[in-house]
């Protein structure tokens, strides 16, 4: 596969996850060559080879739990009847995922939601904040790499970038706002929902989702109240316990 590189920018762009094999080290007779290379989609879609047979099936298989996991993963197979045949190679490989990286939408920016983008920066979250007010940038102090955006409610399903890497933060001004999000990101594919409020607002907007919008589930998908119980109040200790929250979730922890 000549143009791999070209793929994966391709892959980028689109921000779509796939998963990088490479094979490392050969031993022995094997139907591939070091730094045979193939590409691999959550789909099973494949670009290049490792050689073809059960051993590139299985590969596939490792492939797609790697993107899932968002780990990477090193593999040495033996080429016996394990995997039809006998040539008695022994085959190293790493498997790489790529473009897993975490987009955290902040819908809010108070003081807590600048202060979370304070905290997070520097960490794997790519971060957006979002707020519905006229001219509210002006009023706060973001870092450059933050991208603000204050389009409205509407033109949210379109602009998110839903899918298995996207995190969302419900903390606005308004609480029908709040509502309307924390319903539209429970329709649609996430990493991970946090809602801040009160054990009242958690049961009100969990009885409006019953019982208004027939969502069976209510709010238990949403991490309400969102953060880690650290005992703080404060804008800034809140936003510390909201971010050690985000960090556990995406570490896996």
């Amino acid at each position: 596969m000549n143009n791999w590189i070209e793929l994966l920018q391709d892959f980028k762009l689109k921000k779509q996850p796939v998963a990088l094999v490479t094979v490392t080290k050969i031993l022995g007779s094997a139907p591939c060559k070091v730094v045979s290379r193939m590409i691999v989609t959550k789909q099973k879609e494949i670009f290049g080879t490792i050689g073809g047979g059960k051993l590139e099936f299985q590969v596939i298989d490792e492939a797609v739990v790697s993107i899932k996991e968002n780990k990477i993963k090193e593999f040495s197979y033996t080429l016996g009847p394990e995997f039809e045949q006998c040539c008695g190679g022994k085959v190293e490989l790493i498997i790489e995922p790529m473009n897993q990286t975490p987009e955290l939408f902040l819908f809010g920016a108070g003081h807590i939601g600048v202060e979370i983008c304070t905290i997070l920066k520097d960490t794997p979250f790519n971060i957006t904040l979002l707020d519905t007010r006229n001219n509210w940038k002006n009023t706060i102090e973001i870092d450059k790499s933050i991208n603000y955006v204050d389009i409205d409610f509407d033109l949210y399903k379109q602009h998110i970038n839903w899918g298995s890497n996207c995190y969302i933060v419900i903390m606005t001004h308004d609480h029908k706002l709040d509502f309307e999000i924390t319903a539209l990101a429970l329709h649609s594919e996430t990493k991970y929902i946090g809602l801040i409020g009160s054990k009242t607002k958690k049961n009100k907007f969990n009885n409006m989702l019953r019982n208004e919008l027939n969502f069976e589930a209510g709010i238990s998908p949403v991490h309400c109240p969102i953060g880690l119980d650290i005992g703080g109040h404060t804008p800034k200790e809140i936003a510390i316990s909201v971010a050690a929250e985000l960090l556990k979730d995406y570490y896996g922890k």
